[in-house]
């Protein structure tokens, strides 16, 4: 299948996401054209390494995290207030935690203040105490630099895309015919201790596990399409196996500092598209 026209425009993700599948990317592109789809749901959003990768033209996307969300719906609404805030900050640890303990005064603030963060503390890990606080430290980055044109970009192309906050079940309500789901859900195990599942700021259980392998039944039920990523674990494998196409890979994976683990991660695609990676 030929890569739309449209993935000739680069945008990069505007965060950085623990788990997140710009890995993935470069192994679907020239295998995937995301606009032969109705439209294109991602209902755990993170980074979003596919959507900017692949801007699908008709899009709808969501996610638990609702500051995540929120910054999502700024950038959308007020790219360049948010510009403006950044802009006004510098990089450096003292600052970093002056904006990580500030009350910010509006919704503009608030998705700046969540930008900044992500980009300058370690690794973009988000994480947040008992009391909601995000609590990451500075990740050291001197004089790190913001692509604002880059921001303008994402801006511009949120545009076209429907964002809402909730439970990932409610994508279904916009799921029609030839319609394409990419599910990317927190990973609860691992055969090799896959060092994302520390970062997830709240369990996947085995029961939102078995609602989502609901969930495929119903999108394929409508005559669309799903691609699932997950570990590659034998009760992963046993809750999402339909019958469809399993593709197992293995990767390299880098996160940390000074100190990084790096290894060898195990993970499976599931999806009902024939295709291979």
């Amino acid at each position: 299948m030929a890569i739309s026209k449209k993935g000739s425009l680069h945008i990069a993700p505007f965060l950085r996401w623990a788990g997140g599948k710009r890995w993935l990317v470069s192994r679907l592109r020239g295998n995937l054209d995301i606009n032969q789809f109705s439209s294109y749901h991602e209902p755990f959003i993170g980074g979003g390494a596919m959507l900017f990768s692949f801007l699908p033209e008709h899009a709808f996307i969501s996610d638990v995290n609702e500051q995540l969300i929120q910054a999502y719906r700024l950038m959308k609404e007020d790219a360049e207030g948010i510009i403006e805030f950044i802009q006004a900050l510098k990089t450096d640890e003292e600052t970093y935690y002056r904006v990580r303990s500030m009350v910010p005064k509006n919704e503009v603030e608030a998705a700046g203040r969540f930008i900044y963060l992500n980009r300058t503390s370690f690794n973009g890990i988000y994480r947040v105490n008992l009391r909601g606080e995000y609590n990451v430290p500075w990740g050291k980055k001197l004089n790190y630099h913001f692509d604002y044109e880059n921001l303008r970009k994402v801006g511009r192309y949120l545009q076209q895309v429907e964002i809402s906050h909730g439970d990932f079940e409610q994508c279904l309500d916009h799921v029609q015919e030839n319609s394409l789901v990419f599910l990317d859900p927190p990973y609860i195990m691992s055969k090799n201790n896959n060092v994302f599942l520390k970062y997830n700021q709240r369990a996947f259980s085995e029961q939102d596990q078995e609602r989502l392998a609901g969930m495929i039944e119903e999108i394929k039920r409508r005559g669309a399409y799903y691609i699932l990523t997950n570990s590659n674990h034998e009760k992963v494998i046993e809750t999402f196996d339909k019958g469809d196409n399993i593709i197992e890979l293995t990767r390299t994976s880098l996160i940390g500092g000074t100190n990084a683990k790096r290894g060898a991660y195990e993970e499976c695609i599931f999806t009902n598209l024939d295709f291979k990676i």
